[in-house]
């Protein structure tokens, strides 16, 4: 009964026209719109639609919410979705907003009984396992216009709560079949190792070293670039760049050669 009401109700939400000044933020915020078909953006607005209204949103350390905000944060977050089966990010409910950086608390730590005090770390955003996505406004709007960097807080928080989905934070979203999750861990396996051991040495490497710190940051680097820089990832990382399309069922480096 439950899922008859939630399926009637954003069926008539979906019956409400997507308003044109949301399309006018979409266009301005999120670089990747503009390499998106008509029907992907039909999509894609749809899937806004409902997800800001399903989600509660707050604002916090002053910062009052207006619609250029929610409307980019749900874009991007959607962009995840185009392709796959979802529940709109059901493990989500809440979405709280900084406008700048926020700086964690200290945090506290035993070591033979001596207790260690840690300075607090600045973050852009968190996700947290059984819990809300913290983003910082500043962060997400950057991100989203500017593509060429490689960085999209948005994509980064909510690929961890795709990877949550089982409960756990291990790299390995779920998966449609065996045969889909083994390809993903022999690939990923191999290129995280290969991560880490570069960032261990102090060689660079095309991939955010960041993604070396555990599977659960690989999955969220690389699904940042997978969106903001695929041409290159599928000629460095072809492999990579192929899992991930698998997964996401999408093509951005095919979107973007197209639009070129």
């Amino acid at each position: 009964m439950f899922n008859w009401l939630k399926r009637r109700r954003r069926r008539k939400l979906l019956e409400v026209p997507f308003p044109e000044a949301w399309v006018a933020v979409i266009d301005r915020n999120l670089a990747h719109w503009k390499f998106l078909d008509a029907d992907e953006r039909q999509r894609l607005c749809d899937l806004v639609q409902v997800f800001i209204e399903e989600k509660d949103w707050q604002g916090a350390g002053g910062l009052e919410l207006d619609d250029e905000i929610r409307v980019t944060i749900a874009a991007c977050a959607c962009m995840l979705l185009l392709g796959i089966e979802h529940q709109y990010y059901r493990n989500v409910k809440t979405i709280i907003v900084y406008r700048s950086t926020v700086v964690t608390p200290e945090s506290r730590s035993s070591h033979g009984g001596l207790q260690t005090t840690g300075p607090g770390v600045p973050i852009h955003g968190q996700a947290m396992l059984k819990g809300p996505v913290l983003l910082v406004w500043d962060a997400v709007r950057h991100g989203a216009r500017h593509p060429q960097r490689g960085h999209n807080v948005v994509y980064h928080e909510f690929a961890h709560k795709l990877d949550m989905l089982d409960g756990w934070v291990d790299g390995a979203p779920p998966f449609a079949t065996n045969e889909q999750h083994a390809r993903w861990v022999e690939v990923c396996t191999r290129e995280y190792d290969e991560l880490r051991d570069r960032a261990e040495r102090g060689k660079r490497s095309f991939l955010d070293a960041y993604g070396a710190t555990n599977p659960g940051e690989f999955f969220a680097v690389i699904t940042e670039i997978f969106f903001d820089e695929p041409i290159e990832l599928r000629r460095k990382h072809a492999a990579l760049y192929g899992v991930l399309a698998e997964f996401y069922r999408q093509d951005p480096a095919e979107r973007v050669a197209r639009r070129n």
